[in-house]
């Protein structure tokens, strides 16, 4: 019955969330208005009643979610004009320049005492709710702003009155005006009598006209920038041509694009879009095929040219490079990816082409010394390729290469072909690891230069495009650090690509939140032409604009078919999921050693463990079920007396209890109350999210009050569940005792791991957007761990390892390192047919996998590990 109302609330959500929200496209929905960046004629205006005026008769609010558009020069200008029939005006306006109140409201020709101010992170960082409010019966003006009212009293309003109501430039009357403030709107509504009279979401995403969702007002937009669009669609922001074979850089910190030509070194803001250049003093001859690096270490922009070992730092006070290039040069390492090292700080070039040979070639220069090198790497086989795409994580120790074309030998005639898989490669090691392979269906395709990395999320984004063309495309992709997964986004960018005579790269701007891709174009007259384009982030992909008409009788239509498609999905989702269950390992297969673990309400005579993060401490082999709590296979929580408590749980307190929980354990800290909201409360207002909270927050201190030694505190800020590790088990807890060390791995921490994990996988009956990356990273780090306690254990144990790859197997039934290691076990024990059977059971499930065959054969497998 449970599951059923579980299916029965997704269908009511999905049918829910597409009537009130059907073009909101989650968080990024709403109306930006451009300001003083552009000329007056392309400045923003909002009109609510472009006919006629609003009739209010007494008290009324209008209220409104406010956001500004980060980084532009001047934050000046009117947010609302509320005009009665009378022509008397109340203004709300904005003045960067106050020195402490920057929003005030104005009524006639005078300032009103409401003056407040909100602080900058959170005016660009998320939406504030502001309700204006007319209360005619005592003459006042009042203005909420979240967290304080103010008033301003004496003022005669009249009961009533036609209003227009004007966000942004206007022309209306002696009332116009061109001074806006770049900010962003949505959710507007007015209220008479506590009854909401007009809506407008702001959720159209195209178009100049806007809905009211109540009374069917609609209002007009003159120069709309819709905020889906400002997500969705890339737009051009700088085209220029300059001398010489050209290369870019790109400083994050500033977010300055560098395009350095044979003449001048440019410098593109692209906060401002302004560009400024500086003419070279003496040419630097830049060879075909050249590139350049901005070092964050050092601050200095960097010239390379591999073939000539040569790299040249550039001065921008003396307007010089510090070396010179052979000129009449032409590479030998077209395409090749780059990076700075946060290890040692070296530049870093990977692979690359020339003279019809593909390259996979590590080369480092060491700024230091000023000395080149050719790195000698271990693991995986990195392919000969270019075209391909790196990113490196914010520490610079670890660079991640995706894509390319090329082939095994190298060699340009030897059937080169596009390459799809994702490796790892670490600096302190030098090692690469082959992660996976992307799975294409359509058209082949290869990748610009750069990865965004966002190590938090393990995902990545990318940009790629059909390499067989002339007038291609750059289509950004975001994808999944541990996973073949990937998907499309944004709109699509124009790319002429003419092979080594052009060049696309991807950069991210953390504090605007925008990307950025620049394209060059090689000339046949030594010039190159360069294109720059940004985006807003976070990317979407915005569906075609759907009619907010409130009688529109295709409307049920539409929710018919979601209900429909929501109940299919939903019975889908289910089947699936229960086929996609890993299989249970069999009894036999399991270690002797590990007892088997059920769910019991009460079993008291469990004694208690001690374990802790700073000291070494024994492993038992039994898993208490008395003031613990179990996270792998199904959720349980046991009480002090060995009671499972779990059931009484409600699902959001169990959510609650677990997101938590899984911060205060894996990130120490636990979590806000507004990240709490975000990922909880997502769609209700301020005051209703609080409250919520705080009556779930109530009920989950009661339960844990039963479990010993466990509480729920805020006292650093942030909601944390601090835990006595040495008083309550928690599998979590002592599971990453054992993974963080692997060099203190030995067989009794690997029989530990058995016991811990033997139970299922991680929170399995649990399924929330937010614990996916927890349950892709645990499932990774087990596999890993067996992995490397398997390939560095001594003496040899053939029996243990095949337990091991047996253990393997549960979580990742494709894994070719565990088969390797298990068929090599049983031959070591004269098992030769079995090791054959279990190497033709993983070329089977390899195939029904991944739908290709496996690439290698079981003579393959004995000659790698004879």
């Amino acid at each position: 019955m449970r599951k059923l109302y579980s299916g029965f609330k997704i269908i009511f959500l999905a049918a829910f969330v597409f009537v009130l929200h059907n073009n909101c496209f989650g968080q990024n929905y709403g109306l930006g208005f451009s300001s003083h960046d552009v000329v007056q004629d392309k400045r923003t205006s909002l009109d609510l009643c472009s006919e006629k005026g609003i009739s209010l008769n007494g008290n009324f609010d209008i209220s409104f979610d406010l956001s500004f558009l980060p980084y532009r020069a001047t934050y000046f200008g009117y947010i609302v004009r509320i005009i009665d029939d009378d022509n008397q005006n109340f203004d709300l306006v904005y003045s960067a320049d106050n020195p402490k109140d920057d929003f005030n409201i104005i009524a006639g020709d005078r300032l009103t005492n409401i003056k407040f101010d909100i602080p900058l992170n959170t005016l660009f960082n998320q939406w504030n709710r502001l309700r204006i409010t007319f209360d005619v019966e005592k003459g006042q003006l009042r203005l909420f702003d979240g967290h304080h009212t103010f008033i301003e009293s004496g003022l005669h309003l009249k009961k009533n009155s036609c209003y227009k109501i004007l966000f942004g430039t206007n022309s209306y009357q002696q009332f116009a005006t061109t001074d806006i403030p770049p900010m962003k709107l949505r959710n507007i509504s007015i209220t008479q009598n506590k009854v909401v009279k007009y809506s407008w979401p702001l959720n159209e995403g195209t178009g100049n006209i806007v809905h009211d969702i109540i009374g069917q007002q609609k209002g007009m937009i003159v120069n709309p920038l819709w905020i889906p669009e400002m997500h969705h669609n890339w737009q051009k922001t700088k085209d220029i041509t300059v001398n010489g074979v050209a290369s870019t850089a790109f400083d994050s910190k500033k977010e300055i694009l560098y395009i350095v030509g044979k003449d001048s070194v440019y410098s593109y803001s692209i906060n401002n879009s302004e560009m400024t250049s500086s003419a070279n003093i003496v040419k630097p001859n830049l060879n075909q095929g050249n590139q350049s690096v901005y070092n964050q270490y050092d601050n200095i922009l960097y010239n390379f040219f591999p073939d000539q070992k040569t790299v040249a730092g550039y001065s921008f006070e003396k307007k010089t490079w510090d070396k010179k290039f052979t000129p009449n040069e032409v590479t030998d390492f077209w395409h090749a990816n780059k990076m700075i090292s946060g290890t040692d700080t070296s530049l870093y070039l990977f692979g690359g082409y020339g003279l019809l040979q593909y390259k996979n070639t590590v080369q480092q220069y060491i700024f230091k010394t000023q000395k080149w090198q050719q790195i000698k790497y271990k693991g995986d086989f990195f392919m000969p390729r270019y075209l391909s795409a790196l990113g490196v994580n914010p520490s610079g120790d670890t660079v991640y290469i995706i894509g390319g074309y090329g082939n095994i030998s190298g060699l340009q005639i030897l059937n080169p072909k596009n390459i799809y898989s994702m490796m790892r490669f670490t600096t302190k090691d030098r090692t690469f690891k082959k992660l996976f392979d992307l799975k294409v269906n359509k058209e082949d395709f290869a990748f610009a230069s750069s990865l965004i990395i966002n190590d938090k999320d393990k995902t990545y984004y990318g940009l790629i495009f059909p390499q067989n063309k002339y007038n291609s495309n750059l289509q950004l992709i975001s994808g999944s650090l541990n996973k073949p997964s990937y998907k499309v986004l944004g709109s699509a960018i124009p790319y002429s690509f003419n092979d080594i005579h052009s060049f696309a790269d991807l950069y991210y701007c953390p504090q605007s939140n925008k990307f950025v891709v620049v394209t060059l174009l090689r000339t046949d007259n030594d010039e190159t032409k360069v294109n720059v384009y940004t985006l807003l982030g976070p990317p979407i992909n915005m569906p075609g604009n759907l009619s907010a008409a409130k009688n529109d009788k295709s409307l049920y239509l539409l929710i018919f078919i979601v209900l429909m498609v929501s109940t299919g999905g939903s019975i889908y989702y289910k089947i699936r999921k229960r086929k996609m269950q890993p299989a249970k390992v069999k009894e036999d297969t399991l270690p002797v050693f590990a007892p088997q673990i059920t769910a019991i309400e009460h079993q008291p005579q469990h004694t208690e463990h001690i374990t802790s993060l700073n000291k070494e401490r024994e492993y038992e082999s039994e898993i208490p079920l008395k003031n613990a709590i179990l996270l792998f296979g199904d959720l349980q929580v046991f009480d002090a007396d060995g009671i499972d408590i779990t059931k009484q749980f409600s699902p959001l307190v169990k959510e609650l209890f677990l997101l938590i929980l899984l911060y205060s354990i894996k990130r120490g800290r636990g979590l806000s109350s507004e990240k709490l909201n975000e990922i909880l409360w997502f769609d209700k207002s301020a005051k209703s999210a609080r409250n919520n909270r705080s009556v779930n927050i109530a009920k989950l201190k009661l339960l844990l009050d039963k479990v010993q030694y466990c509480h729920l505190s805020k006292d650093t800020g942030y909601w944390k569940i601090d835990i006595d590790y040495d008083k309550t088990y928690v599998d979590y807890f002592n599971y990453l005792n054992i993974v963080r060390d692997k060099k203190k791995l030995d067989e009794q921490k690997i029989k530990s791991l058995f016991e811990i994990t033997r139970r299922g996988d991680f929170l399995s009956n649990s399924d929330y957007e937010w614990l996916d990356n927890f349950k892709v990273e645990i499932s990774n780090e087990v596999i890993d761990t067996f992995l490397h306690y398997a390939q560095s254990s001594q003496p040899y144990n053939a029996e243990f390892l095949i337990e091991i790859a047996n253990f393997i197997f549960y979580f990742d039934p494709v894994n070719e390192e565990s088969m390797i290691l298990k068929c090599n076990a049983l031959l070591t024990l004269g098992k030769r047919s079995l090791a054959k059977n279990t190497f033709e059971s993983f070329v089977k499930e390899y195939k029904i996998t991944y739908d290709e065959d496996f690439k290698k054969d079981f003579h393959d497998i004995l000659i790698q590990h004879s």
